[in-house]
């Protein structure tokens, strides 16, 4: 499943990205995880020191090896310069798969050890003053739209993506790249106003959103939430001396995070899991192909002087059971 993290600043949305990592690696998921945050703090919530969060290569630096890889004998695509952030795959381009070993996880991602076992985690790379007036953080991002886009995953097998602040998603369509949002909301006015904005975005898209209330100190703050967003509030989150530890770099292991916690995470786990059922790739591939038309007629095709829209290939539905047949073999 892949399923993103999303709320304003300060929300807690890392927090609870690394919770809900930790607590799937410790159920024996095989998970990839993504940080693709404009302040990047996703490595250092898994516990990574300074250095080693600042190791993390950038998936925006190696766009030209992702574009080349996934581009694979795709006749739609003349070139890697034509690529763009939105690209569909078509019959002839390679897939990623969460349990392979591909040239774009070698360059991109790093194994992770956890209390329970260990996850692969990449990064976008983060927004600096050298890029103002160069590029922006779309452009970064891009590369983990352009991954998700090429992403086939299956039953115990997760993505999970703790997305940038606010709703800047909605520029390119990588909101509706995602089999479950959790939305991480504060029970305050602030908290609850992004959710207005998924909302309102998602809701011709058939996002399947659900509420995460975080900080929630009692009934008053649950009254509020579910007042506020009704029935997408799933589950609530209070004050964590785990997490405390965790914020000061010295977790204790996992299995000592709080019983109503480690049941909250459960709630998120037994929600994606329900998604996988709901899974239409037709849909899923039809709006792939529809961001990738809007962002071609707006500015792709003048970027790369190329028509963007034939590399669209109409005989071609993303699923499950084209792996074998389009993705070429890889060492396990």
């Amino acid at each position: 499943m892949k399923i993103a993290f999303v709320g304003k600043g300060g929300s807690g949305k890392t927090t609870l990205s690394s919770l809900f990592i930790r607590h799937l690696t410790a159920n024996e998921a095989a998970v990839v995880a993504v940080d693709a945050d404009i302040n990047q703090h996703l490595g250092a919530a898994l516990g990574l020191d300074e250095e080693e969060a600042a190791a993390l290569p950038a998936m925006g630096a190696h766009l030209p090896l992702i574009k080349e890889y996934l581009r694979g004998t795709n006749p739609r695509i003349a070139s890697t310069e034509t690529m763009i952030k939105t690209t569909p795959p078509g019959h002839g381009s390679r897939l990623l798969r969460v349990r392979e070993a591909n040239p774009v996880y070698e360059a991109c991602a790093r194994r992770v050890v956890l209390d329970d076992g260990d996850i692969r985690l990449m990064a976008t790379g983060p927004f600096t003053e050298s890029d103002l007036g160069v590029a922006c953080y779309h452009s970064k991002v891009g590369a983990v739209e352009l991954c998700l886009n090429h992403l086939v995953d299956g039953v115990d097998e997760y993505v999970v993506v703790d997305m940038t602040a606010g709703s800047d998603s909605f520029a390119s369509g990588m909101f509706t790249r995602f089999d479950m949002t959790f939305l991480v909301a504060e029970p305050t006015r602030k908290g609850v106003s992004v959710y207005r904005q998924y909302k309102e975005y998602a809701r011709d898209y058939g996002v399947a959103l659900k509420v995460v209330g975080n900080k929630v100190q009692g009934q008053d703050d649950v009254d509020f939430l579910r007042a506020e967003v009704g029935d997408d509030l799933l589950v609530t989150v209070g004050h964590s001396d785990w997490v405390r530890a965790m914020e000061k770099g010295r977790p204790p292991r996992f299995e000592l995070l709080e019983a109503d916690n480690r049941l909250a995470l459960q709630t998120l786990q037994n929600a994606a899991d329900d998604s996988y059922g709901n899974r239409d790739w037709e849909r899923y591939t039809r709006q792939m192909v529809h961001f990738h038309l809007k962002n071609a007629e707006s500015w792709g095709n003048a970027k790369t002087g190329a028509d963007l829209a034939a590399q669209v290939d109409p005989a071609f539905v993303l699923s499950e059971g084209l792996i074998a047949e389009i993705s070429e073999p890889q060492p396990a």
